[in-house]
């Protein structure tokens, strides 16, 4: 079989290709040049690009094999985002491989604007010696606005901090408990623009942001400000910046980024007190390895149809960070779901309660088909493959959402029918600040047990000893228990055991404990990769 294609885009680093491996065809082009770019995507599996390559409908279009785009930074201006859903198209991104660069750049851009230093720089290249003229200020004991109290909004906060400066932000997002562990205090837009001596933007470009800082909004600021937006370009008005600088209700700004880029005429550009860089967040040598390595490592799982952690869009659904952690679970809970049924269900119902449904929770159905089938099939499953393997043995497979939650904030049920008309169950939560996975219904019976690599369960006659007997069996056998739950329909009814155990319990020692308790069913599950 020939290997997949990638197509290099873009100049990445050296450490991209070393993370791809040698098991894809590498290819490179200018993705900059559109039509070198449409000649060369039409066979290809995978498209790596930064920022000046535009994966567009025209481009998905013609890229008749594509199956993931990756793109090496932070941000997706250039990628047709619902175009490639609708193509069935992954888009991966790097969110975190370049927050360090932008941040430390930002601190550059208001250090270079509080100190005149592009000017005093300028001027003494050119022979001028004029320490008068370009005397600055301090940060120390200044305060700080942060627009936008994300990733890189934080790392700029902590830097500025030790500057010694008093930190605000805005975000409405964010908790005031959470701003104040890292000593930030959180205030309206309008406080803000009114308190700081410095403000710097670090929010992503939406039709929200977009012009958030304008002419209404510079006229409340204090006339000594500097001004710093090392995000996206159009968050700040540059029309609005220009006259606010012009008429000195201004003091200073420090840009990188534009409305429109490349940007090499700005009337922005006439003033000294402005310093500009081309747009150079993520341009450090540290950032555009980090991107090159994680892209390529998600080009590897998305072409190895596995879910990828950075995917932006999965199935046509964006995965949200709420639904992310459900992830693994779900997982496990289509293991156990196989294993307690012995067979493959005819119809399966994943339901999902609580408040996760506010977000598009269809990638929990992908999660609980690969668990389904991984110990079923000798193939590999995958997110791909998976729903291809449920239509091919005629299980209809629904998803089922409620707001509705009673017992817990989320939960997530696995329930089938199987030939026979029995039914089976299996259902898990998260629970805790730490997100920690809990096993709380198998079949009608509420248990709270941690699923670990080996579990156990044994139904029977409700009666006396019963438990004892298991605890014997095992401890002869030296499995060591590590959890354990007792359930019951009723008194002297029908019971269930749920065990956690350390080792995987042999088949001879699960037919032992089976006759001693005289269980109606045995089911042991095993968890490890």
């Amino acid at each position: 079989m020939s290997k997949p294609v990638v197509l290099i885009a873009e100049e990445l680093s050296p450490a991209t290709v070393e993370a791809l491996g040698p098991d894809f065809d590498i290819r490179h082009c200018n993705g900059a040049d559109r039509a070198e770019l449409l000649s060369a995507i039409p066979d290809v599996d995978a498209v790596l690009v930064r920022s000046a390559t535009k994966v567009d409908a025209e481009a998905l279009a013609a890229a008749a094999r594509l199956k993931v785009v990756a793109r090496a930074g932070v941000g997706l201006d250039n990628i047709d985002v619902k175009a490639a859903t609708q193509n069935g198209v992954m888009v991966v991104n790097a969110p975190t491989s370049n927050i360090v660069s932008a941040a430390e750049l930002a601190v550059a851009l208001m250090l270079a604007a509080a100190r005149n230093v592009a000017p005093a720089n300028a001027a003494l290249k050119q022979g001028e010696w004029k320490r008068s003229k370009y005397t600055g200020v301090e940060l120390y004991e200044k305060t700080v606005g942060i627009v936008g109290l994300g990733r890189i909004g934080v790392l700029v906060a902590q830097r500025l901090s030790a500057f010694g400066m008093r930190v605000i932000a805005f975000d409405p997002y964010v908790q005031a408990g959470r701003a104040a562990q890292m000593g930030v205090r959180l205030v309206s837009l309008d406080e803000l623009l009114e308190e700081a001596d410095f403000m710097s933007v670090h929010l992503p470009k939406t039709p929200e942001t977009i012009g958030l800082v304008g002419e209404e909004q510079l006229a409340k600021v204090k006339p000594h400000l500097v001004l710093v937006n090392a995000a996206r370009g159009g968050i700040v008005d540059e029309h609005a910046l220009y006259v606010a600088i012009k008429e000195g209700r201004v003091a200073a700004a420090g840009l990188d980024v534009f409305a429109s880029e490349p940007c090499t005429d700005s009337p922005l550009f006439e003033f000294e007190n402005v310093v500009a860089t081309p747009h150079l967040g993520a341009s450090t040598n540290e950032a555009q390895e980090k991107a090159g390595v994680a892209v390529a490592r998600s080009v590897r799982l998305a072409l190895g149809g596995e879910l990828v952690p950075d995917a932006v869009n999965v199935q046509g659904g964006v995965i949200a960070e709420n639904v992310r952690p459900g992830l693994p679970l779900t997982e496990k809970l289509g293991r156990i779901f196989t294993a307690l049924a012995g067979e493959v269900a005819q119809q399966l119902d994943v339901e999902v309660r609580g408040e996760i449904t506010q977000h598009d929770v269809r990638v929990l159905e992908l999660a609980a088909l690969k668990g389904v089938f991984s110990d079923v099939v000798e193939e590999q499953v995958s997110y791909v493959n998976a729903p291809v393997l449920a239509a091919e043995r005629g299980v209809a497979v629904r998803l089922v959402t409620d707001a509705e939650s009673p017992d817990h904030r989320n939960l997530i049920t696995l329930r089938g029918t199987l030939a026979d008309g029995t039914q089976v169950s299996v259902s898990g939560t998260l629970v805790g600040i730490g997100q920690r996975e809990r096993l709380v219904e198998v079949d009608g019976y509420d248990v709270d047990i941690e699923p670990t690599e080996h579990l156990a369960f044994f139904r029977y006659e409700d009666r006396p000893g019963m438990v004892g007997t298991v605890g014997v069996i095992l401890g002869e056998a030296e499995v060591n228990i590590a959890g354990m739950q007792v359930a019951r329909d009723a008194k002297g009814g029908h019971a269930l055991v749920a065990l956690s155990v350390d080792s995987a319990i042999p088949s001879l020692v699960l037919e032992q404990i089976g006759s001693a308790i005289d269980a109606a069913s045995v089911r042991a599950v095993d968890l490890t990769e």
